[in-house]
């Protein structure tokens, strides 16, 4: 039964979006069935793949408003064996309409559950807000994945994200983990990275994930093409980072697995 990942933090420009494609990615390069949903209004995730967001006929956005069948809005990415439900602009108003509905946070829940069994591992790319998407999201997650950007302001915010998730481990899904805190957009050169770096390790410890995402050009470029870094640039930093942080996810949880934990 394949695993929900989501990847939240509700600070914007921490590279959520860029980790979300690329771990992906990563996941499919290593023989794992992978599906990315783009859950994000602006779907870069979407574009950041080749999807033509302007052409797309069904997304996220009419399954959780509508009766349609969630497979109707899976598009295969020239990665094999990764998929993606793309977005759309008209999600920002999805929030709204679902006010009015009963069980409103649960119906990505409802939407994935039957995806489970066709995929390894199923990544969702949230919003930087924690709005309704978002609370959707962590509700249908088994855990989040929570990129840190080693800048000035990095864990700004980070105690609201982890109050929302405290709440949502509450009411909504007991069941939810953090996968880990993924430091991104990393220069070794700079004294406040390192410093930034070990802030992160000392205040969550474990839950820092061995791999740092490199600040990488090849990386930056890599979106406007339609395609993740590993398919434009195999050789470069931030591909071969990715990878690093896609087997670092597979040990985890597969040997999790193999010891009947959780």
């Amino acid at each position: 039964m394949g695993k929900i990942i989501a990847l939240a933090n509700q600070k914007g420009g921490v590279g959520k979006t860029t980790t979300s494609i690329n771990l992906a990615a990563s996941l499919a390069t290593l023989e794992r069935k992978v599906l990315l949903i783009d859950a994000d209004p602006q779907a870069n995730s979407s574009s950041g793949v080749g999807v033509d967001v302007n052409g797309v006929e069904t997304s996220i956005y009419e399954c959780i408003g509508g009766d349609i069948d969630v497979h109707e809005a899976i598009y295969t990415t020239d990665i094999e064996g990764m998929d993606i439900i793309p977005s759309h602009i008209d999600l920002v108003g999805a929030e709204i309409e679902m006010l009015s509905l009963d069980n409103r946070e649960m119906k990505l829940k409802a939407l994935l559950s039957p995806l489970r069994e066709e995929y390894d591992y199923i990544l969702i790319d949230c919003s930087p807000s924690l709005g309704l998407i978002t609370v959707n999201a962590l509700t249908a997650a088994d855990s989040v994945i929570i990129p840190v950007q080693c800048e000035y302001f990095a864990l700004e915010g980070i105690s609201k994200l982890l109050n929302t998730i405290k709440i949502i481990k509450k009411r909504l899904n007991p069941e939810l983990q953090i996968e880990g805190f993924l430091l991104t957009m990393f220069d070794s050169r700079l004294r406040l990275a390192n410093q930034i770096y070990e802030e992160v390790k000392r205040h969550f410890q474990e839950l820092v994930f061995k791999t740092v995402i490199m600040r990488n050009v090849k990386l930056s470029e890599a979106p406007s093409h339609g395609m993740p870094v590993i398919l434009y640039d195999a050789e470069s930093r931030g591909a071969k980072n990715h990878l690093a942080l896609a087997q670092e996810i597979i040990r985890k949880n597969e040997k999790k697995k193999q010891y009947g934990t959780t």
